[in-house]
């Protein structure tokens, strides 16, 4: 269970405030780690909080690429389709968050398919 579902899970038998849950979040959870990688040709850092990079890494694993060649054709391919690059590490982090957000929703569509079968 991670932090915040065990801080959701305190909630519901102590009671203490959600400030609490997020307060007590892993100070290396957001401290901003740079990572150097090569941009439209350019060498270049950027600075993210280290569980978005965990985030980038899974995610590039999963199309089998190294994160810096992933990171480099998403700003490619938003390079093509918009004719430039506008805040690209808050790209980053919103990318981080859809593929949590697709994840969950599949595991929890996987959960429910999974009690129906035990059910029939």
């Amino acid at each position: 269970m991670n932090a915040i579902a065990t801080g959701l899970a305190e909630i519901a038998v102590r009671g203490p405030s959600m400030c609490h849950v997020f307060a007590s979040i892993d100070r290396g959870d957001y401290e901003g780690v740079p990572r150097s990688l090569r941009l439209g040709g350019h060498v270049t850092s950027i600075r993210l909080e280290s569980i978005f990079w965990d985030i980038l890494d899974e995610i590039a694993a999963a199309q089998d690429m190294s994160t810096p060649r992933f990171i480099s054709r998403l700003y490619d391919e938003v390079l093509e389709t918009y004719g430039d690059v506008v805040n690209f590490t808050s790209l980053l982090r919103i990318a981080c968050l859809r593929y949590a957000q697709d994840r969950e929703r599949t595991m929890t569509a996987c959960a429910r398919e999974a009690a129906v079968v035990e059910q029939v």
